[in-house]
């Protein structure tokens, strides 16, 4: 596939902002064609204990490398669409073609400190489709008044890039798919089982996303023995293995650290692909490439970066490219 990238992602839950900055120039030398970043106001545990603020750390990443970096974003409660428009346009002007934003319904661990009650799932979604429509509308030029799950009072961006930054769909059932096929720019998700990731990407297509482009998050422990990527695994990720109906309705690390409390380390290989050896990571990588998906986004979860990012960009890359 000629537009077949790999993005190396970066956990601004796992990571200060300053190593994050170190390893996407890193990644980048090692043969990364792609960043991915999160986008936290929480950390999910206290092991993670990290929340840099993504938009700020996207305009340092790309001032500090040449790759497009793709971020995710709830907008709607914590961040009004105005204003995430706004960010996204004054990137999008300084690093044209290189921006792209990953929309979700949000999780209450991120938006708890505005206040306002956290709405149901399907509330969520309208009122994501408002901030998506809205945001297109301003990097359109348009001047918007709108009055719906969130209220914007004629208002106009004066600094639009030439270059409008893709807007994607983030899902993890097929309803989800279905219903972003008809409105996305493209869509991303998280590894799956075959069989249900071919659900979503056909529930996507049949929604009206053919055409459109396939991203996939693959989180996966790379280490150096397995006992390390499995503990490193666990450590730093058992908090995350969870269905996305409970991990989007907790709202504090203590809720978190209590629902995993009874998680043992061999659950953890449903979620996060754990093994030290290169060649099994390959084959998985390659069959992911192979069902379609334009991006791959690797998550290594454990806290042992360099290797995995050395590791692969010597045997893994350029086999996948």
């Amino acid at each position: 596939m000629n537009n077949f990238k790999i993005a190396y992602h970066a956990s601004h839950e796992q990571f200060p902002p300053s190593l994050l900055l170190e390893l996407a120039v890193m990644a980048e030398q090692a043969g990364f064609t792609a960043l991915h970043s999160s986008d936290h106001f929480q950390p999910w545990n206290s092991a993670q204990g990290e929340s840099g603020f993504t938009f700020s750390w996207i305009g340092a990443a790309m001032q500090a490398t040449n790759l497009p970096i793709g971020m995710v974003c709830a907008p709607g409660q914590r961040y009004h669409p105005v204003m995430v428009a706004q960010a996204a346009a004054t990137l999008a002007e300084m690093f044209p073609g290189r921006l792209s934003i990953s929309l979700g319904s949000g999780e209450a661990i991120n938006e708890y400190f505005s206040g306002e009650p956290w709405p149901t799932k399907a509330v969520r979604n309208e009122r994501l489709k408002e901030c998506h429509d809205v945001m297109v509308r301003l990097l359109n030029g348009e001047v918007v008044d709108y009055s719906g799950h969130i209220k914007v009072q004629k208002t106009k961006l004066y600094t639009l890039p030439k270059v409008k930054p893709k807007f994607i769909g983030a899902a993890v059932t097929p309803e989800t798919a279905a219903w972003l096929g008809g409105w996305a720019d493209g869509i991303v998700t998280i590894n799956k089982p075959h069989d249900q990731l071919k659900e979503i990407v056909a529930a996507f297509r049949s929604g009206g996303g053919a055409g459109k482009p396939l991203a996939l998050k693959v989180q996966l422990s790379y280490d150096t023995s397995f006992e390390l990527a499995l503990n490193g695994a666990f450590e730093q990720w058992k908090t995350n293995i969870f269905e996305s109906s409970l991990l989007a309705d907790l709202t504090s690390v203590s809720q978190f650290e209590a629902a995993a409390k009874y998680v043992r380390p061999e659950d953890m290989h449903e979620a996060v692909h754990i093994s030290a050896d290169i060649e099994e990571h390959l084959e998985i990588l390659s069959n992911y490439r192979d069902m379609g998906f334009e991006t791959l986004i690797l998550h290594n979860v454990n806290k042992n970066q360099k290797t995995f990012i050395e590791d692969f960009g010597k045997h893994v890359l350029p086999r996948l490219y």
